[in-house]
Parts: C-alpha cells; sequence; structure tokens
C-alpha cells in the first residue's frame, strides 16, 4: 500500500515555496534589471549559485546556518520559538533559497527584453512605478512569468539532496516523495519506488509540457 502523504508534502512544499519566490523573486528580478550596479554580476552570481552547486553542498550549510546552535537558527528559535532544522518550516526557507534562480533569471530576462519606452510612456501618462509595473510590465512578460513560475514548482517536486540534509525523513513532517523514492529503494521495494517516481515523472513532464504550449502559443498569437 503506497502512503499519500509524501505526494500531499510535496504538493504543499511546492505550492508554499513557489508563492514565496513570487513575493520575493519578481521585484528582485526587477531590481537587478534595473541595477546600474557594478556590483550586479556579484548579486547574479550569488543567486545562481543553486544552478551549479551540488544540492549536499547547500544543504549541509543550510543545516549549519538554521541550526539550533548557529547563527540564524538561533535566533528564529530564541525569538519565535520555532526550530527549523528537520521542520516543514526550515523546507520552504531551504527550498526557497535553492529554487529562487529558476524564478529570478527568467523573469529578469523577459522584462530586459521590454521596450524602455514602455515604462517611459506609462510614466507620461501619470501612472507611478508601482502601476507600471503591475499594468505594464507584468501583463507584457506573462511568457517568462509563467516559465517561472512553473520551472520553480517543477524543480521543488523533484528536490532532494538539499531536502534531506534539512528535512530528513520525518514521516508527516518532511518526508517528500523524492525521499520517499530513496527509503524504498534503500528497502529494495522497487515496485513501490517505481510508483512514486511514475507519479513524480509524469507530473513534472505535463507541467513542462503545458508550459511549451502556452508559450508557444502566445507567440504564434502575438507575432502572427
Amino acid at each position: 500500500m503506497i502512503d499519500l502523504q509524501p505526494f500531499w508534502l510535496t504538493l504543499k512544499l511546492a505550492l508554499t515555496t513557489t508563492a514565496m519566490l513570487l513575493v520575493l523573486g519578481v521585484p528582485l528580478a526587477a531590481a537587478l534589471t534595473a541595477s546600474k550596479s557594478r556590483w550586479k554580476p556579484v548579486t547574479e552570481a550569488i543567486i545562481s549559485l543553486p544552478l551549479v552547486l551540488p544540492p549536499t553542498v547547500l544543504g549541509f550549510y543550510f543545516l549549519i546556518l538554521f541550526g539550533p546552535s548557529h547563527g540564524l537558527g538561533r535566533f528564529i528559535e530564541h525569538y519565535f520559538d520555532m526550530r527549523l532544522v528537520f521542520s516543514f518550516p526550515g523546507l520552504v526557507i531551504a527550498s526557497t533559497i535553492y529554487s529562487l534562480p529558476f524564478m529570478v533569471q527568467p523573469v529578469q530576462a523577459g522584462m530586459a527584453s521590454l521596450p524602455a519606452n514602455l515604462a517611459e510612456a506609462s510614466g507620461s501618462l501619470g501612472k507611478t512605478k508601482l502601476q507600471t509595473f503591475l499594468h505594464v510590465t507584468l501583463p507584457n512578460i506573462k511568457p517568462s512569468l509563467l516559465t517561472g513560475i512553473v520551472l520553480s514548482f517543477a524543480h521543488t517536486i523533484g528536490e532532494f539532496g538539499v531536502v534531506l540534509m534539512i528535512g530528513g525523513n520525518i514521516p508527516g513532517e518532511t518526508k517528500v516523495v523524492s525521499i520517499a523514492i530513496y527509503e524504498e529503494v534503500e528497502s529494495m521495494n522497487y515496485a513501490a519506488a517505481n510508483i512514486y517516481a511514475g507519479v513524480l515523472f509524469a507530473v513534472t513532464f505535463l507541467i513542462l509540457l503545458v508550459v511549451y504550449f502556452v508559450n508557444r502559443h502566445y507567440f504564434v498569437k502575438r507575432y502572427s
């Protein structure tokens, strides 16, 4: 009998992380697009680190940072009475950082491709910067925004190394599907592992397929 709880936890983690990335990643992408600072490449390199670093490396440093005897973890546990290591909130924070480039890079590319006179025209009509951002910039980068949302969601679903390091394998708390697959393989229960893996494979494939179809439809409609 397959335990369905890892599917629910994976969905919950992916949705929460994607929502966090929308709130944090889109403004960050806008700030990077507008930035003229000489430190911009350094910021972009830091944001892009999860693309090249092994997940276990990031997971190790998250474990140190979030631990109750170090840095952020000690501060949060002392003042908010909440432990980040081996907990769902810790998974959300780690996943948000780990998936940040998957939101920031597509959105930043979309914003950079917009004509500069678009924002200028909006400003000349009396629109504030916030109104221009919400009603001009975002509607004109829908494919990039959709790509960022879907890639962030799909990437979070497939996380393993970071989740294992910071969350461990606690049923009902941190045992997501990728961890369940690992556990079943360790137990030589390949049939159960195959079901978990097959569902994960099908879901991520369908998500990416929808993105490609939507983006293709958008560009055909826009440029035809």
